[in-house]
């Protein structure tokens, strides 16, 4: 007789702790090396071109490894792939620090310890995908998710500030910190007492490619996460090229390091508050109308950056819209997880994930050249006018009907 389902109701609470920390840990220490790596790499000599290479050579890899790994994870090694790849991670960080403490560093192994912990961390995220489902009973899961993505938010906030303040003391610092940071999450995963495998068995007939394929085949089929996948991607891009077009107009009025630097707290801030305030939001509001409204607001949003060059009300609106943006995307994360079985979970995730990733990543190319061979209002006139087209797109009978539904996962 399975004891599976019984471990997960006694233990959900102290493992959701446990993985709260270990996604939290992770966050701040990766936000606190990877914002002083392109400084560092700069610093060693390397041109623009190696710091940019390095960041989309890893950021691919992360990409391409993501639906990958996650069969082994839904086939049952979810907890030994997400321990893994904190440890793996942890001794790539610990090589770094070592090799910057030594005085002269080697370049090459800077550059293989960064592109480890990039890989690593792309595994364990996409290992982790689906862990809330399994130790979180239904209701709970948006206010699972909402803490989640307070801690990303937090984690944006504080990474790069401590980063700052190590890499002004030694540079070997932020990336000790780091190191420190995986063997946290590392400790956290250990020790987790529910069983985090999904109850499901082997596809028939599988092999490693078709069973890598499985969530977009569920994606394809299911009406509600085809709208996860373009709600996401979308705003994903949006929000990212704002971002780009903020620097691009703040730095076209002449403003500095240090005015910038407080628009992108106030952001952090904005997209911590409305991460925790998204499950009560969204119980009041509906689903439906938590999607199509926060939709609908950030088209006036994204058109009033488009006219503005003052940086205390960029500032404004462009925290705005990361206040809005969780309390939408909190309420779709929750309904994908009801859609989506146990045994699919951190492949459907690596699919949504992939989506929204390469559109983040493709974001400052376009509001690059948007705002070269145009203005810097380009790049917020073209965000307006993809909002507008997924606000009219969250209206249609059909996505409204697949918000409604009640999904048996």
């Amino acid at each position: 007789m399975s004891t599976a389902r019984p471990s997960r109701e006694r233990t959900g609470p102290r493992d959701y702790r446990l993985l709260w920390w270990a996604n939290a840990a992770d966050g701040a220490g990766s936000q606190a090396s990877g914002a002083v790596l392109p400084l560092l790499l700069l610093g060693l000599g390397n041109p623009p071109q190696t710091v940019g290479l390095v960041a989309g050579v890893s950021t691919a890899l992360g990409l391409l490894l993501g639906p990958v790994v996650a069969v082994p994870a839904d086939r049952g090694a979810r907890k030994r792939v997400m321990l893994g790849s904190a440890l793996v991670a942890a001794l790539a960080m610990g090589a770094a620090t070592l090799a910057l403490t030594g005085g002269r560093p080697s370049l090459w192994l800077i550059l293989a310890a960064v592109l480890v912990e990039r890989i690593a961390t792309a595994c364990f995220e996409a290992a982790s995908r689906g862990t809330v489902a399994l130790i979180c009973p239904g209701p709970e899961q948006p206010r699972a998710l909402a803490r989640l993505a307070a801690a990303d938010q937090g984690a944006l906030i504080t990474g790069p500030a401590l980063g700052g303040l190590l890499y002004q003391a030694a540079r070997a610092l932020p990336f000790l910190a780091d190191a420190l940071s995986y063997l946290v999450s590392a400790l956290c995963v250990a020790a987790m007492r529910a069983d985090l495998t999904a109850p499901s068995p082997r596809e028939p007939g599988g092999g490693l490619l078709r069973e890598s394929v499985a969530g977009l085949r569920l994606v394809r089929s299911s009406p509600l996460l085809r709208l996860v996948l373009v709600w996401c991607t979308t705003v994903n891009l949006v929000v990212v090229a704002l971002y780009y077009g903020a620097v691009f107009t703040l730095q076209r009025a002449g403003h500095g390091g240090a005015v910038l630097g407080a628009v992108l707290a106030a952001s952090g801030a904005a997209g911590l508050a409305g991460a925790l305030a998204a499950p009560r939001v969204a119980g009041r509001l509906g689903a439906v109308r938590a999607v199509t409204g926060v939709t609908w607001l950030l088209v006036p949003l994204a058109a009033a950056l488009a006219l503005t060059t003052d940086a205390w009300a960029y500032g404004a609106l462009f925290s705005l819209v990361c206040l809005l943006m969780p309390l939408a995307s909190v309420v779709l994360q929750a309904r994908a997880l009801q859609a989506t079985a146990l045994a699919l979970q951190a492949r459907t995730g690596a699919v949504l994930a992939t989506a929204a990733t390469g559109a983040a990543a493709l974001a400052p190319v376009l509001s690059g050249a948007l705002a070269g061979r145009l203005s810097t209002a380009a790049p917020a006139v073209a965000c307006g006018v993809l909002l507008a087209l997924l606000a009219v797109h969250t209206c249609r009978r059909p996505v409204r009907a697949a918000l409604t539904a009640r999904a048996a996962g």
